[in-house]
């Protein structure tokens, strides 16, 4: 029977998930721990339901970013602009290479009863302080005449591709989605508020991919997870993980478009770095083991 334990542990996770998937601490790896913590999961159904748990946070930003949405669909209508149609073409080719790349990594991942997650996040902490410098020192060469900063209009094909594949990497556990695809288009000199709506934007996408990939490969990890916390602890904790994850996005994009983004991006990197540092310590470092 669903009881208060489980609705705080449903809500606890779906705040974690929340929080998590914006930040460059790999959602994954947090709901993972969450999970494995509260409802004595292993590491398979701990990562399994890491990926299922997305869809809370895929609900979030389809609602933030409807317009953008919109304009997808409006392609599939026949409907759109030439924006809309360069949007689309963006969408459609990092997807295309996010699953070339992610899926055999997921399958790989999904294999293993342990594995060093604390080295990735902070490899992408030490990505994120540096994107921090470089993003300062582009400014102070743009105001004495040098590089401009580039939006979505200035990317091309490659660019989407390389999105792509940093994308994909993030299947892996302890690779955080949002903090290597926006640590990859601020070393494009792409606009950090842009960096984060085109990397919040695909992975509408990305883990709806995942979700799905999820159910059909691990439906027995998903099963076990549900058999504890039930079919009302999952609702609970996706609709936690949406509300948590709406306040976020809208935080971060109109930071990122302040002149303090250099702060907000050096502090994610120490953040990521940290949790590195932390789940190294508390003994999180094992190396894979393939089962």
């Amino acid at each position: 029977m669903f009881g208060i334990l489980q609705a705080v542990y449903s809500i606890l996770i779906g705040i974690v998930q929340g929080v998590s998937e914006w930040l460059p601490i790999s959602s994954k790896t947090q709901v993972l721990l969450a999970s494995q913590a509260l409802l004595h999961l292993n590491f398979q159904q701990a990562y399994t339901f890491g990926l299922f748990m997305e869809i809370g946070t895929v609900l979030a930003a389809i609602i933030y970013f409807r317009n953008d949405v919109w304009s997808l669909i409006k392609v599939v209508i026949l409907r759109s602009s030439p924006m809309d149609r360069k949007l689309f073409k963006y969408v459609l080719v990092t997807i295309i290479f996010t699953g070339i790349i992610g899926t055999p990594l997921y399958l790989i991942a999904d294999s293993i009863t342990g594995v060093s997650v604390g080295i990735p996040m902070m490899v992408i902490g030490f990505v994120l302080i540096g994107d921090a410098v470089f993003i300062r020192y582009s400014r102070k060469k743009r105001e004495h005449g040098g590089v401009n900063t580039r939006k979505f209009g200035d990317l091309t094909l490659k660019d989407y591709i390389i999105i792509g594949i940093m994308q994909g990497i993030a299947a892996l556990p302890g690779v955080s989605r949002s903090g290597i695809t926006t640590s990859t288009m601020f070393l494009m000199n792409v606009e950090a508020d842009e960096a984060f709506r085109l990397s919040f934007l695909i992975g509408i996408f990305a883990s709806t991919a995942a979700f799905g990939l999820t159910v059909v490969k691990s439906y027995s990890n998903v099963t076990a997870a549900l058999a504890y916390i039930g079919l009302g602890g999952l609702a609970i904790a996706i609709v936690a993980a949406t509300v948590v994850s709406l306040f976020l996005i809208n935080f971060l994009i109109k930071v990122a478009s302040k002149s303090k983004i250099v702060y907000l991006i050096t502090a994610l990197g120490i953040i990521a770095l940290a949790s590195g540092i932390m789940y190294i310590i508390l003994g999180g470092s094992g190396i894979a083991i393939v089962s």
